[in-house]
């Protein structure tokens, strides 16, 4: 048996009289990569996307937001500028991220548990960790808080 394809190499190329040639494109496509695992890379990208755990406050960090949530509620009608560091579940798995978002507060809507901006950010009550801003000096203060 031959292996050097002398008696092939030097035909001329076949070419059908039936069916039109492919083009190149369609051609080149027979050899794209083939994902055998379709998504399979989005569930690795997935699994390895970090999530925070959510902190659970002590008693004397609870004690503390209660006391500037209740400043802040008498002096909402003022609109004041605060920053807030809320908790936002992850919706496709276990924990979620801490997030923080400054402006001007509108109001504490009791009904929906969410604390408005005047931007219509709204910030969920019990996901709230964090209230800072100004209007807390005195509070700060009398607590002997930096």
């Amino acid at each position: 048996m031959k292996k050097d394809y002398s008696d092939i190499i030097y035909l001329p190329h076949h070419v059908s009289k039936k069916r039109p040639p492919m083009p190149q494109r369609d051609r080149a496509a027979q050899f794209s990569p083939f994902a055998a695992l379709t998504g399979y890379d989005a569930e690795i990208d997935e699994a390895a996307r970090l999530t925070d755990k959510r902190i659970c406050l002590g008693e004397d960090a609870k004690i503390r937001l209660d006391e500037r949530m209740q400043v802040l509620a008498d002096k909402i009608d003022e609109k004041p500028t605060i920053t807030v560091t809320y908790f936002v579940p992850d919706e496709k798995k276990d924990g979620g991220s801490y997030r923080t978002f400054s402006g001007s507060a509108r109001r504490i809507d009791e009904y929906e548990q969410v604390l408005v901006f005047t931007d219509r950010t709204r910030v969920p009550l019990k996901s709230i960790a964090v209230v800072e801003g100004g209007i807390f000096r005195f509070l700060d203060s009398i607590n002997n808080i930096p």
